[in-house]
């Protein structure tokens, strides 16, 4: 029996008899952390943050079990862990299936860790790329992201490890992360910011965490309309809050009267604090009774329902490992292929150039909270290496611009390996002792080094036979360089076994099959515009690929974009509105030579709307392979609900009657889609 929705509300009478035989202290003491700020920098100096689940109340007198925190979007932070792809990479594998098999590997080796809470369902929406986190995040598009994160949560809770979505809500930005205050209207902040988040709850997700960042001026750890107006009242969540670490609240009050219900990862606001709010009336102690029952009725419904034992063994097993190997996979994303230069032939390659200094390097992502230690990396080079051992395959730096064109000259291939690291991106880190800085938003460019720019413009027309492959967590402008090499592959962060991953992709072992979940434009200019240190920030509703759209900007590279080494036809499409759902068909056909992965999208468009909304927006998708010469039929439902608008008069969603354009295909540009209409009334 799993611990559902439904089973945890089945707990409530016992978690109400628990509570109520519980003093004051006691019942506080459930909604406080036990790690403190020394004893994690002792983590993080002895050996890493989160390298032990970090606990959080419990109870042994009343048989209460400790949360037990784990953390991690692409794999389990504690101990040597399978280190997945990042969430970027498999959001470009578009495959809800293959997402919830990740999370059930997560939730076993959470609970092989000694956890049972797992802190990684990661879906902020990236307000503009450059947000240094957005590697821990599926893409820029709010309805793919409450698809995958969902996925995330069931797989996890499958395996009764309760997940964590996070971070509610408005989280977008490192730099200032802690002073920020998002402003948004309401139309934005329901139809663009918080559906995913939805999503996921009514996915069954067990806990939410709360974002540093305010939104209108109020902390998000004390925010009484999110937490409790919206998250609990109106989308009726029925598991606990809990806040970001260390610096997520900011006063003991607001934060309990808001609707926080646990502190973490240290007690320094609840505790006795909270004990005396309540005795001099500032916090009812009902409040108090009702955190109490939401932890203790999601910790025993979890806890009971959990029947398996999770050996060691299970850590970085090798079925573990393929799965994260099959993500990389699934996740490599051809931007650019001219006069089909890849698949480089294993065969006649017998010489090969690895030129950048990221060739060489195991990077898996950034240094902050999601940072995952596995026991081994595969490197590009590696990667190659070990896929052609009878090939020469000879690595640069690609420091000395003439030696590394000498060097392209005299191979049969050319990999150009170019993007980022931790240093780059990610969540920003620092520390003072070691004078160390990393990570944080990407606010001067979002282009690639000065210095791979001038390699990949000097040395790739050297040699046609090249590609240039892609490490970041977000979209990277390509314009100023394309057309100096012949191919573009898209890694992203890959995991611990990307490095086999990006070297079966060139050498076609892999068909690439992945789509860019994000939109690629001409100019930096076509995207919101942020200033990282802002105190206070503006949210407009349109964002990536839907405000290129509505401005009739044409973008270098679509969203959902992603070439292959065969081709799809697809034809026969069919729209029609049954029971609530919009259900467009089509056949796809696999006319090329070599077997494929297609990934067929649904976009519902707003032509002929009356109010200011997107030219389109992805509302469905599917993944499907098909060998040469195969056809199969592909049908995605969308729920009406999934296409109303939010009316902030009437404070409802509705639905606007008129006729709907409906589109499916390969990507959201409008050559890649057939089109037709439904009228809803």
């Amino acid at each position: 029996m799993k611990a559902n929705k439904q089973v945890r509300l089945s707990y409530t009478a016992k978690a109400k008899e628990i509570v109520s035989q519980m003093s004051l202290e006691e019942k506080v003491y459930l909604m406080s952390g036990r790690v403190s700020m020394e004893e994690m920098l002792e983590d993080f100096k002895e050996r890493h943050y989160n390298w032990r689940p970090y606990p959080a109340g419990g109870n042994d007198r009343l048989g209460v079990p400790e949360l037990k925190f784990v953390d991690g979007p692409r794999g389990v932070v504690s101990g040597n862990s399978t280190c997945f792809p990042v969430a970027m990479s498999r959001g470009a594998a578009f495959d809800p299936e293959l997402e919830e098999r990740i999370g059930h590997a997560i939730g076993k080796e959470v609970r092989a860790q000694g956890g049972n809470f797992f802190g990684g369902v990661c879906i902020n929406l990236p307000y503009n790329p450059g947000w240094g986190r957005s590697q821990e995040v599926y893409g820029e598009e709010s309805f793919h992201l409450g698809v995958m994160g969902s996925s995330l949560v069931k797989g996890v809770q499958e395996e009764n490890v309760i997940a964590c979505v996070k971070h509610f809500a408005f989280n977008s930005m490192e730099w200032a992360r802690f002073k920020v205050s998002v402003i948004a209207d309401k139309r934005t902040e329901r139809e663009v910011f918080l559906p995913h988040f939805k999503d996921c709850v009514d996915a069954g997700a067990g806990s939410v965490m709360s974002a540093y960042n305010l939104y209108h001026g109020v902390h998000c750890g004390h925010h009484d309309y999110l937490l409790n107006q919206v998250l609990k009242d109106e989308w009726d969540f029925d598991g606990f809050v809990i806040s970001d670490f260390a610096w997520g609240i900011k006063d003991t009050v607001e934060a309990a009267n808001g609707g926080m219900d646990v502190e973490m990862c240290h007690t320094k606001f609840f505790g006795g604090k909270l004990v005396e709010a309540v005795r001099n009336g500032q916090v009812s102690e009902e409040k108090i009774d009702e955190s109490a029952v939401r932890i203790v009725r999601t910790l025993l419904a979890f806890t009971e329902a959990d029947k398996d034992t999770y050996g060691k063994d299970l850590i970085a097993s090798k079925e573990h490992i393929e799965l994260a190997l099959e993500a990389a996979e699934k996740s490599m994303t051809l931007m650019k292929n001219d006069h089909h230069v890849l698949p480089f032939s294993k065969t006649e390659t017998k010489r090969i150039a690895v030129i950048g200094g990221l060739g060489s390097k195991g990077n898996i992502g950034d240094h902050g909270s999601s940072r995952v230690f596995p026991p081994y990396i595969v490197t590009p080079v590696e990667g190659i290496k070990r896929l052609l051992p009878n090939a020469e395959v000879v690595f640069d730096s690609g420091e000395d611009l003439e030696q590394a064109k000498q060097l392209a000259k005299s191979v049969d291939a050319v990999v150009f390996v170019a993007g980022y690291d931790h240093d780059d991106e990610g969540e920003s880190v620092t520390n003072e002792d070691a004078d160390l800085k990393s990570g944080g938003d990407r606010k001067n460019s979002l282009g690639l080094h000065t210095k791979d720019i001038e390699l990949i413009k000097a040395v790739g027309p050297v040699n046609p036979n090249s590609a240039a492959v892609l490490i970041g967590g977000n979209m990277i402008m390509i314009e100023e360089w394309k057309q100096s090499v012949s191919s573009i592959l898209m890694a992203y962060y890959p995991g611990m076994e990307g490095g086999t991953a990006i070297a079966k992709t060139l050498f076609g072992d892999v068909n690439p099959g992945g789509k860019l979940p994000f939109v690629v434009p001409v100019s930096e200019s076509h995207l919101p515009q942020v200033d990282w240190d802002a105190a206070e920030i503006k949210y407009d509703y349109y964002h990536g690929y839907a405000k290129l759209e509505k401005e009739g900007i044409e973008p270098s590279l679509p969203y959902g974009f992603g070439l292959s080494y065969t081709s799809f036809a697809m034809s026969h499409a069919s729209f029609q509105a049954v029971d609530d759902h919009i259900i467009a068909a089509c056949e796809v056909e696999n006319t090329g030579d070599v077997t494929g992965d297609e990934v067929v999208q649904l976009y519902v468009g707003f032509g002929n709307s009356g109010l200011d909304r997107p030219v389109k927006v992805l509302r469905g998708f599917k993944r499907i392979t098909l060998k040469p010469g195969q056809k199969e039929k592909v049908e995605i439902a969308c729920p009406v609900e999934k296409i109303k608008w939010f009316n902030p008069a009437a404070n409802r969603w509705e639905l606007e009657e008129m006729a709907y354009e409906v589109y499916i295909g390969s990507s959201s540009a409008e050559k890649d889609l057939i089109k037709g209409s439904i009228n809803l009334h």
